[in-house]
């Protein structure tokens, strides 16, 4: 892939993943080639930050982070009686980076 892409990448997405994996992604991205660079460009990522203000303001983080049962489980449990809440507002922005990593690891096996 083309430097000025994954530039535009890391600009556009850089605060989607982990700041120590960074570099991991651009050296993953240079070997993707050109033409089936569109698959990983026009992937979506869930902002961490996002995450964390949804965990703490509704609980409804794992809903969005694609783990659906997990969260219906803890709606139904009154998120725990407020232990597993706490929990998962320490630990919200962890699995933000982790899902994103996971998406972005699917679509460049897609990719190639």
């Amino acid at each position: 892939m083309k430097q000025e892409l994954i530039q535009s990448f890391v600009m556009q997405h850089g605060e989607c993943f982990d700041p120590a994996q960074l570099q991991q992604i651009q050296t993953q991205l240079a070997e993707v080639p050109d033409e089936k660079s569109s698959m990983i460009l026009g992937s979506s990522y869930q902002k961490p930050t996002v995450i964390l203000i949804i965990a703490i303001l509704l609980g409804w983080d794992r809903f969005f982070l694609d783990d659906i049962g997990l969260g219906i489980v803890k709606v139904l449990t009154a998120y725990g009686c407020g232990i597993w809440w706490l929990i998962d507002i320490f630990s919200a922005k962890k699995r933000a980076y982790e899902f994103n990593l996971k998406k972005f690891n699917q679509a460049l096996q897609l990719s190639k």
